[in-house]
């Protein structure tokens, strides 16, 4: 990926340096959801501490007490006294293993779904420089370390945080002496661990960004993998896929090094203070200042604290590791579209009629603002009217139907539908009452019915069926083993170019939308396929507002007005035999699709 490509990634709010763990701050609220279990794994989780920092007391009193004569029965109570200590740490760190792992699983389903919405509800711009590849990446690799994070990550960090404040706390009353050592040495152990840590996030993001840009390229070369064969690609491709994934584990083993790096310093800086610690608490025992009971105490605390440090400098790796993944998600979550419904969005008609106007609309698109893509146009539909619109490649046919979707908004003029501004409208509502059959319909991986019903999600069996006659999807559909229940690969790998445009006509007969766009729907169908799929848009065009782009102009005969486009302005306007015999464009056209001149 160049730069210029990672310059267009997704951004949250903030660039810059940021505090080591901001990024999982936002995950809070969805662990809050529930908070009858986290405060179970709460509980469990004090239990289990408490149970832990109990045995030491008990080998204290066994060390001083426990080995005069006749002090058997005495062994006997110390022994059962920690064997049950021990039960009670058993059953309360399975019930936070429980309790956690569950969470994890809960709080990451429901981040997926925060996200898969969020992307969604996104407008068209972000998906012309987002990767739907990177996109995938960060809903599958980065959640699922986000998982391993929230479901055991943070409650051993959790857990060795408690067993650290505890032990340092019993160390103070068992020898206030010795303590001071302890207090003296943390600060040397945990400065150079937040000072590497920051180092370990950052080289972890890197290995999570390269690895999306692999992962963007597979889903490319897998979507194109017949054009890859037929230009017998392959070889390239693998290439350049082992090429990022060498480049993903060269930046992942740089961030493995860190980490691997930084729980050596800190075990070795922990355990070299115990250790020094230990001396002085051995000299003290020699001088009489402290029962070996006493100094067995302080060691099982020691080591306590020591493999707590250790233990927080392992997890604090991954959970930096995870900071980078959170940031990933945080940054979509974050994206506002730049399309959406306005605090107060007009209403549009409870009976809407589909009346269209364009008013002098004029749009360039955002990265070529200096040349229009529309210039003042202005088109009128009365309800029920058929409208085709012709010209030239490039000459702004597509972008009406993108602007009238509201994908985008005009940069000057208006668009109204049933007499509303649909620019201080809910795009939603818009939607709802527009039914479109693009020249590349897409078409999903599950069965016939389901892909009829994106049309109209919730329908029923029967009016699937219905809209399957009127777009004589049946006529093939009969012959299928499985029927409506057939099942047709993933973008419909399984059906013609003219049986996908069938089903994508009979989703908009499900819709039942008072306005239709057919956006050269028959373009690249041969004639047979053609002739079918045209006698079953007649069919839908009956009784509502159409809006036709077509090359082929034989496919617009019929329409009542035809809009003739070139560089983004209204250049003619009539019935086809007006256009005809105007001699402008329309004419010329006409006359080289039909032969009329030589």
């Amino acid at each position: 990926m160049t730069q210029a490509e990672r310059s267009e990634r997704p951004e949250g709010p903030e660039n810059g340096a940021r505090p080591r763990f901001r990024p999982l701050i936002a995950l809070l609220p969805y662990v809050l959801r529930y908070p009858g279990r986290f405060m179970a794994a709460l509980l469990a989780l004090f239990a289990a501490a408490l149970a832990t920092l109990a045995i030491p007391l008990a080998v204290r009193r066994m060390i001083d007490l426990g080995f005069g004569a006749g002090a058997g029965g005495t062994i006997n109570q110390y022994f059962l006294a920690i064997l049950g200590v021990v039960a009670i740490l058993a059953i309360a760190s399975a019930v936070r293993y429980y309790l956690v792992t569950t969470i994890g699983e809960r709080v990451v389903s429901d981040l997926r779904s925060a996200v898969f919405a969020r992307i969604v509800s996104l407008d068209a711009a972000f998906f012309d420089r987002a990767r739907a590849g990177e996109i995938g990446s960060r809903l599958t690799a980065d959640t699922v370390q986000i998982k391993s994070a929230v479901g055991s990550s943070a409650s051993v960090a959790l857990r060795n945080l408690l067993l650290l404040i505890g032990a340092v706390g019993m160390m103070v009353i068992t020898s206030p002496k010795l303590s001071l050592l302890v207090l003296i040495a943390i600060p040397l152990v945990m400065l150079p661990l937040f000072g590497f840590g920051r180092t370990v996030r950052r080289r972890s993001r890197l290995a999570q960004d390269r690895l999306a840009d692999a992962t963007a390229f597979a889903v490319e070369a897998i979507g194109a993998v017949r054009t890859v064969q037929a230009m017998t690609a392959e070889e390239a491709a693998k290439t350049r896929f082992g090429a990022a994934i060498e480049e993903a584990f060269g930046a992942a083993s740089d961030a493995t090094l860190a980490r691997s790096f930084l729980t050596a310093v800190a075990i070795f800086l922990a355990f070299a203070c115990v250790v020094l610690i230990l001396w002085s608490g051995a000299q003290s025992v020699l001088a009489g200042e402290m029962t070996p009971g006493t100094l067995g105490q302080f060691v099982l605390y020691s080591v306590f604290a020591a493999g707590a440090l250790g233990a927080l400098a392992e997890v604090g790796g991954e959970i930096s590791q995870t900071a980078g993944a959170a940031e990933r998600i945080v940054e979509l979550l974050h994206i506002e579209p730049s399309i959406k419904a306005p605090a107060h969005p007009a209403a549009l008609p409870p009976k809407p009629r589909g009346e269209v106007r364009f008013e002098s609309v004029s749009y360039a698109y955002p990265t070529l603002k200096d040349a229009p893509v529309l210039n003042g146009v202005s088109i009128n539909a009365a309800p029920g009217e058929r409208i085709a619109v012709v010209g030239p490649s490039g000459a702004g046919k597509s972008t009406i139907f993108h602007l009238l979707l509201r994908f985008d908004d005009p940069k000057s003029g208006r668009i109204l539908f049933d007499g509303v501004d649909i620019a201080k409208a809910d795009p939603r509502e818009v939607r709802q009452h527009i039914a479109l059959v693009p020249q590349e319909p897409a078409i999903f991986a599950a069965s016939i019915a389901e892909n009829i019903r994106y049309g109209k999600p919730g329908a029923s069996d029967e009016a699937v069926r219905r809209a399957a006659e009127t777009a004589l999807v049946d006529e093939f559909v009969r012959n299928l083993p499985q029927g409506f229940d057939t099942q047709v690969g993933e973008r419909g790998v399984t059906l013609s170019g003219g049986q996908r445009q069938r089903l994508a006509i009979a989703r908009a007969v499900l819709r039942d939308a008072p306005l239709l766009l057919l956006d050269e729907a028959t373009s690249a169908l041969d004639a047979e396929s053609e002739a079918l799929v045209q006698k079953a848009l007649e069919r839908i065009m009956a009784g509502r507002t159409s809006l036709v782009i077509a090359h082929r102009l034989a496919t617009v005969l019929g329409a009542d007005r035809i809009v003739v486009l070139q560089k983004g302005r209204v250049v003619e306007e009539g019935t086809h035999a007006t256009l005809s015999a105007s001699g402008g464009l329309y004419s010329r056209l006409a006359d080289l699709q039909f032969n009329h001149i030589p």
